[in-house]
């Protein structure tokens, strides 16, 4: 029996990347299919999916249904109003190129939430690969393998077989995070406007640039910099800053309201801010949120700043001092930093707070590195568990804006 399994775990080493990845993201797939089986079979009639609800609800269900509207009927020209005169939600907060993508292979394959699924299936898959080679180099293959694993069946997982832009974003990003670490800077050309018209962050990844350069130029006596490679990097952080604030552009000028997609954003915090959001404040949301919770929690408002204050000053001290994280290279600790900092700056922290922080993932590498067995299976069992309860609680429950994925 000890042989066998000798033998078996020698066949899994030298098994090509493509297939052991396939395998890890094959059966974490079926556990993710499992769990929304179940939560439909929970799923009641105060369900906003209601008590006959079925994974395909699932797949077409909350932010789905807003990139299906884009690919059917495109953005308005002109934004709906709420009875109080304020912006309502609409199109314009997400972005084109999963929408039409998805709608695109649904034409092969009978209808847009068949394409959707399909394009984040695959865009998942083709994710885990990129992961991998992101960071093998830096952690080893077996410690990359599990850094797939723990990304595949985490707890936002479902987010591989839904008709979000999650996994063709994170796809586009692993591939222009790898480019950038190997100086192929090149293929950033094609990948920086794609991701910018595929889900807001690409200005995460303009500040990034403008880190690496940096780092770069302080280091170019132990790493050589060439002017070539100077003018890749002043010219894809332009790139990716102009491309950062492209639809902000194109939104006011097809609907001639130059705040439109400000506004339109805003729209969306009006259910959390009482007497509504009179404009957007950089680093403000998280300020008002923490107060929020720590209020409806019956805890003194004032914790809540700061609790966040200590939360930023941890994470930074995570990714300066600690080594599993120092073990994944420069880049990716600037490019977790720089997206931590623009979601401080932009975002309004609520029920989609764990998805957003998806394009974190290269620091599972961390998680991943060499431990002890019994580390790595129980991280796989909190992801696990980690799943179960997100999809419980926003698709077998969800009901409400507090439970929107």
């Amino acid at each position: 029996m000890a042989h066998l399994a000798l033998s078996a775990t020698r066949r899994w080493a030298k098994a090509p990347v493509a297939v052991r990845v396939a395998v890890v993201y094959l059966g974490a797939r079926v556990v993710t299919t499992v769990f929304l089986v179940i939560a439909a079979s929970l799923s009641t009639s105060s369900s906003r999916f209601g008590a006959e609800a079925g994974i395909i609800d699932f797949v077409l269900g909350w932010d789905a249904q807003w990139y299906w509207l884009v690919a059917e009927n495109g953005y308005p020209t002109d934004l709906p109003l709420t009875d109080s005169g304020d912006v309502a939600e609409n199109a314009w907060a997400f972005m084109p190129v999963f929408a039409y993508a998805a709608k695109g292979i649904g034409v092969l394959l009978g209808s847009w939430g068949a394409g959707a699924l399909l394009l984040s299936l695959v865009a998942g898959y083709l994710a885990c690969l990129a992961l991998h080679r992101l960071l093998r180099d830096r952690i080893g293959n077996s410690a990359a393998t599990w850094a797939v694993v723990f990304f595949a069946a985490g707890p936002i997982a479902a987010m591989f077989q839904v008709g979000y832009a999650e996994t063709l974003f994170l796809l586009l990003l692993f591939l222009a995070l790898d480019a950038t670490t190997r100086r192929t800077y090149a293929w950033l050309y094609i990948l920086i406007p794609v991701m910018a018209f595929t889900r807001p962050g690409v200005l995460a990844f303009a500040l990034f640039l403008g880190l690496h350069g940096l780092l770069r130029w302080i280091r170019r006596r132990q790493d050589p910099l060439t002017g070539r490679e100077i003018a890749h990097i002043l010219a894809l952080g332009a790139l990716a800053t102009l491309s950062g604030f492209a639809w902000q552009v194109i939104a006011g000028i097809a609907t001639g309201d130059p705040g439109a997609y400000l506004a339109t954003e805003l729209a969306w915090r009006q259910h959390w801010i009482t007497g509504g959001v009179d404009g957007f404040i950089p680093f403000e949301g998280w300020i008002q949120a923490s107060q929020f919770w720590f209020a409806l929690w019956g805890m003194p408002q004032w914790w809540g700043p700061i609790v966040l204050v200590l939360s930023v000053v941890g994470a930074a001290a995570a990714l300066l001092f600690s080594s599993q994280v120092r073990a994944l290279g420069a880049d990716i600790r600037l490019w977790s930093a720089s997206y931590l900092l623009y979601l401080l700056a932009v975002f309004f922290p609520q029920s989609s707070t764990f998805r957003l922080l998806l394009p974190l993932s290269p620091l599972w590498g961390a998680v991943a590195v060499p431990r002890s067995r019994l580390w790595r299976v129980g991280v796989l069992a909190a992801c696990l568990l980690g799943q179960w309860f997100w999809i419980y609680h926003v698709y077998a429950l969800g009901s409400t804006f507090w439970q929107v994925p």
